[in-house]
């Protein structure tokens, strides 16, 4: 009686659609129009991604940069020219330096002082190990500090004083350590000052300023002599002090007093074929100027590019972060597959911009893949409804062979596509029999 009460229950739980129905693709006619299953393989793979697709794209704040298309304001063009290289004058100026009276010559760092003595057995007793003989010529250079070292007396310091006032110190340095010695004072090599001379002369020299004046004449003939040769427009300049004076060859050659032309300490004497002194001087106050003037733009522009550059990156990024917060939110306009069936997590799954993705994209980013145990993997399908709504095409993977797992990252995915799994035949009878064991076992007890 109870396997009669059982089959009853079957057949009422049959009729009214009670039992369950393993989900499935069918072909032929459906609510949707006709169904076709067509197997996805090496030759029909192109016919599946022939259909015309192209993907979102990215805002263009995604592929613009925060460089400068256009060049950097910096300050500006530069000023034009106020002085320019001249042509040959007829004539050149003179301009010479200021009188200069020369006074005793000054001792001063790095010249050699000799001290001498008469050779009396008592004086060279007393100056043995102190003074340097005469005929040995030993010197003392003056050192940074402008004194020169004694021996047995010390450091004494003679830088700017004359010979005359260098006698006088020594000679107290001497009796301060209660030795009288008769002696003299002489300066062996001239170190300290110094006259430089180049230019169209024969060999360029710096020659040492010395107990007699060096006048210019002297000057040049120590460097040779002047071989310029176009005398006409040759010239004689001097820089002293921090001033430029001009010579023309013509009035040095003419003029016996500048011939005289005392030198100084740190004097340049340079032979050229300058023209213009006060031009000369301007172009070169220019050149320097404008110089200056490039590298003040060239940072000004750099800083200008960099502060720009700043804000812009800025601008970007917050244009960038306000896009993501939309993605986020789901407020932007996006394609998507969905993921039904025997699947570990059914989802739908968000094409990306710029590029296509495949069916291996959808089935294992966020789906988790295909269960082993409940899904068929011999019937993987892709459904995908006709341009003209006609239709639907279910495009079979037989995933059995795992080699056709290669196919998978193969097929292009379409905006509403549907990825179906379909699930094992074992399965759907053990849901099957766990639906109406209940059922019969309940009509068992009756």
């Amino acid at each position: 009686m109870g396997r009669v009460l059982a089959f009853l229950a079957l057949i009422g739980l049959a009729g009214c659609g009670g039992l369950y129905s393993s989900p499935h693709v069918a072909t032929g006619a459906a609510e949707v129009g006709e169904v076709k299953v067509v197997a996805i393989d090496a030759n029909s793979l192109s016919a599946a991604n022939a259909s015309p697709y192209r993907p979102r794209t990215l805002p263009a704040i995604f592929a613009r940069s925060a460089g400068l298309s256009g060049g950097a304001v910096g300050a500006g063009a530069p000023p034009a020219p106020a002085f320019t290289p001249e042509p040959r004058p007829a004539s050149m100026p003179t301009r010479l330096p200021d009188p200069f009276t020369p006074g005793s010559y000054r001792i001063g760092t790095g010249d050699v002082i000799l001290l001498a003595t008469p050779n009396t057995a008592s004086t060279v007793e007393a100056l043995t190990g102190l003074l340097a003989a005469q005929s040995r010529r030993q010197g003392y250079t003056v050192q940074d500090d402008g004194a020169i070292t004694i021996p047995e007396v010390g450091r004494v310091r003679l830088a700017g004083l004359t010979l005359e006032e260098a006698e006088a110190e020594v000679f107290q340095a001497l009796v301060g350590q209660q030795i009288d010695p008769t002696f003299s004072i002489e300066i062996a090599e001239f170190n300290s000052q110094r006259v430089s001379i180049g230019g169209a002369v024969r060999a360029a020299k710096t020659l040492p300023i010395t107990l007699k004046t060096l006048n210019l004449s002297e000057a040049l003939t120590a460097a040779g002599g002047i071989t310029v040769k176009d005398q006409a427009f040759a010239s004689i300049r001097l820089y002293r002090d921090g001033s430029l004076y001009q010579i023309p060859l013509r009035s040095y050659l003419d003029d016996a007093k500048i011939q005289k032309l005392a030198l100084k300490d740190g004097d340049a004497v340079y032979v050229d074929t300058a023209f213009d002194l006060d031009k000369a001087e301007g172009y070169f106050a220019q050149q320097i100027q404008l110089a200056n003037f490039r590298q003040t733009s060239r940072d000004l522009a750099l800083r200008q590019l960099q502060t720009e550059v700043s804000l812009r990156r800025g601008e970007l990024e917050e244009q960038r972060e306000n896009f993501r917060a939309r993605v986020d939110l789901d407020a932007v306009e996006r394609d998507y597959v969905y993921i039904a069936g025997e699947v570990g997590v059914q989802n739908r799954f968000t094409l990306p911009f710029e590029r296509k993705a495949t069916l291996a994209d959808a089935l294992f980013e966020k789906t988790e893949g295909v269960p082993n145990r409940t899904g068929n993997i011999s019937e993987l399908y892709v459904l995908r409804a006709s341009a003209d709504g006609t239709g639907v095409t279910a495009w079979r993977l037989n995933a059995v062979n795992a080699a056709n797992l290669v196919l998978a990252t193969r097929f292009e995915l379409r905006p509403n596509d549907v990825v179906f799994v379909a699930e094992q035949p074992v399965t759907a009878l053990d849901r099957l029999v766990s639906q109406i064991a209940p059922s019969i076992a309940l009509a068992g007890a009756l």
